[in-house]
């Protein structure tokens, strides 16, 4: 419930951002941070429990740590916010994640679970690899002039 409750206001809080144009770039790397903290968190749990391949929860956190790092790496020549891609990842995980979550009683089938996460999974590492395209693209561009 706690995993649902903080996605949701996460989703919430990005919402409120976008329509009154709070939008900062403070924001645009934090709350990927936030993001990965509360994914990765969960997606741990689940394999801690035995619920959830460990691989895949490797898989999902080494993108996800890469692409943080690259973040930083090109910081000095602007932010990479999070893009629609971006976005449907995160979607996919928290959705998989939840029907990994709820009780036996509302539980899908275990192939709805599987098929849910091994689209997170793709999206996962489709996104990974246009963030680092965007990455290598930005790195290349010249720097801004030091304020």
């Amino acid at each position: 419930m706690i995993f649902v409750v903080a996605s949701a206001t996460d989703l919430l809080d990005g919402w409120l951002a976008r329509s009154r144009g709070l939008v900062t770039d403070f924001g645009k790397i934090a709350d990927p941070i936030a993001d990965k903290a509360l994914t990765g968190a969960a997606l741990i749990t689940l394999s801690a429990l035995g619920e959830l391949a460990w691989w895949v929860t490797t898989l999902i956190l080494l993108r996800e740590f890469g692409v943080t790092a690259l973040r930083f790496v090109v910081i000095r020549r602007g932010v990479i916010a999070a893009s629609p891609g971006g976005k449907l990842k995160t979607l996919l995980q928290v959705i998989a994640i939840c029907l990994y979550l709820l009780p036996a009683s509302l539980s899908p089938p275990a192939i709805v679970k599987q098929v849910a996460m091994a689209a997170a999974v793709v999206v996962t590492l489709v996104t990974g690899a246009d963030y680092v395209a965007r990455a290598v693209r930005l790195y290349r561009s010249p720097a801004p002039p030091a304020s």
